[in-house]
């Protein structure tokens, strides 16, 4: 038997974003509960990097009422399901205008396992060219600029960068250079 097992569900809510069920479950010891789940379609992040240059977005963030820096980073719209080298390829061209002769895996990451099923993959993009975004109606206060490795580092500090696939992904990328 598995450590939980649902043994019914119903949909609480949905919007084109994102769906919240309700699940019946039963634990391994066979007592009944609940769990609710936040679902959500998976989503790309992208490092995009030129030399010691790394390319951040910055919008205002409605949950938490603050503006903050991240990596480009989001999901497909009305829950398609694109290859997570398409997604990345998007995210990075609708938030930045940039394109990439190369995107390379760095890995995965679990954007908040005891509560949604959302996963991320995180994306090295390398060889770039500069062109148009297009961003959508709630990126239109997004902002995009280049900082130096030292920069990036000092605003994660300074609780510039709280986004925490923003600093996992900087651990990603970290480790990777490490090999």
């Amino acid at each position: 038997m598995t450590d939980i097992r649902r043994t019914a569900s119903r949909q609480v809510y949905a919007n084109k974003w994102m769906t919240l069920r309700e699940d019946d479950i039963r634990r391994r010891d066979g007592h009944p509960g609940i769990y609710a789940v936040v679902d959500k379609p998976d989503y790309a992040l992208v490092i995009a990097q030129d030399g010691d240059r790394f390319r951040l977005v910055e919008q205002y963030r409605y949950p938490i009422g603050l503006r903050r820096w991240e990596f480009p980073q989001g999901t497909a719209p009305d829950l398609v399901d694109p290859t997570p080298e398409e997604l990345a390829a998007r995210e990075l061209r609708e938030e930045t205008g940039l394109r990439a002769g190369s995107l390379r895996r760095l890995g995965q990451l679990d954007v908040a396992p005891g509560m949604s099923s959302q996963r991320g993959w995180v994306f090295l993009a390398t060889d770039l060219t500069e062109g148009d975004h297009a961003r959508e109606p709630e990126e239109q206060d997004m902002h995009s600029a280049w900082f130096d490795r030292a920069e990036v580092e000092a605003m994660m500090r300074a609780g510039q960068i709280t986004d925490a696939q923003t600093v996992a992904a900087w651990t990603l990328l970290r480790l990777d250079e490490r090999r």
